[in-house]
């Protein structure tokens, strides 16, 4: 090993001294105002089976429709590649909302909206994650539904497994969900349509009109 290179960040736990934030040339202002890009992050969190997926999908397609580029990080897929290593303990779901944050900030900062789909259960978490943005840059989705409509829809039939002590520290069942206090929006997803769920994403967004994405005030029902 060549001992002239820092170590990685990997191997300590508070990192390297020689390692440095690189500063792009281009900022996020410059870019939104060359291209009319401006990117921001739409946090969807909520249960298991509140919906989520599902409206991050949808709210993609009609972004696209909208000549808007967005992106979604389910955190089902998330888990399969990035987070592979990661299991479902306190600490584990805190690294895992960490580092889908990090990567949404660059999404948002390449001007994309970008989604996210995870359960996220605690507060303190998402709040870490809210104060790596600007302000109105951050969106606070609550896909609300109560747990016993989750459990009836549960496709997966995870619910039912956990109560049988077949899934540990599952949210919702053997593990807390703390759901968020002050949400941009809330979604109660057993009382709105797939569709009325993402054209109140949209206005909120204030899209219709053709404006870029931009964030609103906290606790828009």
């Amino acid at each position: 090993m060549d001992d002239t290179h820092p170590r990685r960040v990997a191997h300590s736990p508070r990192g390297s001294k020689d390692i440095h934030r690189s500063r792009a040339k281009v900022i996020v202002q410059q870019r939104a105002a060359n291209d009319g890009r401006s990117g921001c992050v739409v946090w969807l969190t909520g249960l298991p089976a509140s919906g989520k997926s599902t409206v991050s999908r949808a709210l993609q397609r009609e972004l696209f429709s909208l000549g808007k580029s967005a992106c979604v990080l389910d955190g089902d897929n998330i888990r399969r590649g990035l987070n592979s290593d990661l299991g479902f303990s306190r600490n584990d779901r805190k690294e895992n909302v960490r580092r889908i944050g990090e990567v949404a900030k660059l999404f948002a900062d390449a001007g994309i909206i970008c989604i996210t789909a995870l359960i996220s259960p605690y507060r303190v978490d998402r709040d870490r994650v809210r104060r790596m943005f600007s302000d109105g840059k951050f969106l606070e989705v609550f896909v609300n539904a109560p747990i016993k409509v989750c459990e009836r829809r549960d496709p997966k039939g995870l619910y039912a497994r956990a109560r049988a002590g077949e899934i540990k520290e599952f949210t919702g069942v053997s593990a807390p969900y703390e759901p968020p206090v002050m949400p941009e929006i809330e979604l109660r997803t057993d009382r709105l349509s797939v569709t009325e769920s993402v054209e109140k994403l949209i206005k909120f967004l204030h899209l219709r009109r053709g404006k870029s994405a931009v964030g609103g005030g906290r606790n828009s029902r």
